[in-house]
């Protein structure tokens, strides 16, 4: 049996439990290919699954569990049904939960769900869009019905809130709204000077404190409520403020899993329209998967073109130590936009 290095974890808890491991080489099945990582980004569901989202105590089970939800590589081999991609063809992609990750030399991925490496970007930055690009196009453009105008006249003269704009879904959201769906106003959370800073680069109309009350940042720019509502850090902490800000028959989404109940009373009289976005439904489902491929594939030509820019902000060797310190930046929340890890001839030595 063939076998691969790759770092993952016999135990669930912190970012010391990840060690390098010699683990059998997948094989493609069906319309599987195999890849064969470059690069590798990090995002928080990596030690979300590290800690198995908080039950630590569960047992990992037979296999060691690799996390990576995010990889730009080289097509080494197809399965027997695999009809889009050849050997050889530069690729990127996020993957899914319940398959092994992209922290290995190879990983096996269902075509569906990967797209053709943007041809301006490095492995290295390419490996910095997919799961938060996934993420964007799929929350604005499904989940709050934003049309993809065929030009910016056709924008909607609307507002949209990015909550937490300077963090890896945020970076891509803001771009995508105001430079692909042209909507007017775009409106980002953040708190640092740098953050802030970061989300008027991207293309942000203004910026507001997420540490204040979001009502009144909002009246001080001349805003009473918004039309859109793009939740990206903590669904209960912002939830009575989405309710007070929110403008009648106006849509939310949320990319987090709310604890407990949500009181979805503050909606009603409101008519508003909440829904979540979770990047891993269509693989996990086998749901229309080779949507992703679509959307990857359109990112990929709208980086090309100069309309949307690569959100990385640190870049590193994959190596052990590496990458337990950047789970660690992921569990600190301060991260702005995307850390990558490039793999080298001492990445699984």
């Amino acid at each position: 049996m063939a076998t691969m290095k790759a770092f993952g974890i016999t135990q669930y808890g912190g970012a010391h439990n990840i060690d390098l491991l010699t683990v059998p080489r997948p094989t493609p099945t069906g319309r599987e290919i195999l890849v064969k990582n470059l690069a590798v980004s990090l995002n928080p569901v990596d030690y979300k699954v590290r800690e198995n989202f908080g039950d630590k105590s569960a047992a990992v089970g037979d296999s060691p569990r690799i996390m990576g939800y995010d990889s730009a590589g080289v097509v080494e081999e197809v399965g027997p049904e695999a009809s889009v991609f050849k050997v050889g063809d530069e690729v990127y992609f996020a993957g899914v939960l319940n398959r092994s990750g992209s922290n290995a030399e190879y990983t096996v991925v269902d075509e569906r769900i990967v797209g053709f490496k943007p041809k301006t970007q490095s492995f290295e930055d390419a490996s910095a869009f997919p799961l938060t690009a996934l993420t964007a196009w799929e929350g604005l453009v499904e989940s709050l019905n934003i049309p993809v105008p065929s030009s910016p006249a056709e924008g909607q003269k609307k507002t949209l809130l990015v909550i937490n704009g300077a963090g890896g879904v945020g970076s891509l959201v803001i771009q995508i709204a105001k430079k692909v769906l042209h909507i007017e106003t775009v409106i980002a959370t953040a708190s640092r000077p740098e953050s802030v800073d970061w989300c008027k680069k991207l293309g942000a109309d203004h910026v507001i404190n997420h540490r204040n009350t979001l009502s009144t940042e909002l009246k001080h720019i001349g805003f009473s409520g918004v039309d859109y509502i793009f939740e990206c850090f903590d669904l209960n902490h912002y939830w009575t403020a989405i309710g007070e800000i929110i403008n009648p028959l106006a849509r939310i989404v949320s990319i987090n899993n709310a604890h407990g109940a949500l009181d979805l009373s503050a909606l009603f009289a409101k008519r508003a329209t909440f829904s979540y976005e979770f990047m891993f439904t269509r693989p996990l489902f086998g749901f229309e998967m080779e949507k992703q491929h679509a959307i990857l594939n359109r990112v990929a030509e709208l980086t090309d073109a100069g309309v949307i820019v690569c959100t990385k902000t640190a870049s590193s060797p994959l190596t052990l130590a590496n990458l337990r310190k950047a789970h660690q930046q992921q569990e600190s929340a301060t991260l702005i936009g995307k850390a990558v890890l490039v793999v080298d001839s001492q990445s699984f030595l």
